[in-house]
């Protein structure tokens, strides 16, 4: 794979424009994009693979519209299996199947992922924005870019919770390390949904998803049809 640094940071900025999100992590994108960049391009030349592909990373911000995003769902990593993660926290629209955490998502709000689409866009469309805490991940490696996104996160989260009236579900461990950028934002908290394969196939969800549509109510905002 060859990364066109210059190449792929205008793509990258042209995605983030087409929806509003770049004024979010302008400074990120001016001053340290080409790092990261040059860091994933390096990996590459010494025989890692990265997953989702760098076309897909920000298609969380591609299918949210910022003026309309009302909920932003935290979780950890994309899925590191090849062929599987699409840019958007959970979903699964290149494998066409949901993944575990995906399935376990599922039963909460249906009793069964059986017959449910995968390709979670429809959340997006309404103003929900699953997101990953890292945007990509050395394939088969869980947390191997961690450190490499936090700065841009970090940004993210903080302009998030200064200039938009968000609501946050932030899914695990990994997830609630970032609630003291939130202070001023209403969270919600629940384990992550792989958790669910170490308790019997049983995620305790706390009906978050009913209390976001609640908390939305309050604010007189439309239901997220989940």
């Amino acid at each position: 794979m060859k990364i066109d640094i210059n190449h792929i940071h205008g793509k990258l900025i042209e995605k983030l424009e087409f929806n509003g999100w770049y004024k979010a992590v302008r400074m990120f994108m001016h001053s340290d994009i080409d790092k990261l960049l040059k860091c994933l391009r390096d990996e590459v030349s010494e025989g890692y693979r990265f997953t989702p592909p760098l076309k897909n990373i920000f298609s969380a911000f591609e299918n949210t519209p910022y003026e309309k995003t009302n909920v932003v769902i935290i979780g950890q990593d994309p899925y590191p299996q090849l062929n599987t993660a699409d840019g958007i926290a959970f979903s699964c629209s290149i494998k066409g199947k949901p993944e575990k955490s995906l399935q376990f998502i599922f039963k909460a709000l249906y009793g069964s992922y059986e017959d449910q689409d995968p390709d979670l866009k429809r959340w997006c469309t309404q103003g929900v924005l699953p997101l990953n805490t890292a945007f990509t991940t050395r394939v088969n490696d869980i947390g191997a870019h961690y450190n490499l996104w936090k700065p841009f996160t970090q940004e993210l989260l903080d302009h998030m919770n200064k200039e938009m009236d968000c609501i946050f579900i932030l899914m695990g461990k990994k997830a609630e390390e970032w609630e003291n950028l939130l202070q001023d934002s209403k969270i919600f908290k629940v384990s992550h949904p792989a958790s669910a394969a170490y308790q019997g196939g049983n995620w305790d969800h706390k009906n978050v998803f009913n209390d976001v549509n609640s908390e939305l109510k309050k604010r007189g905002k439309s239901d997220v049809i989940w």
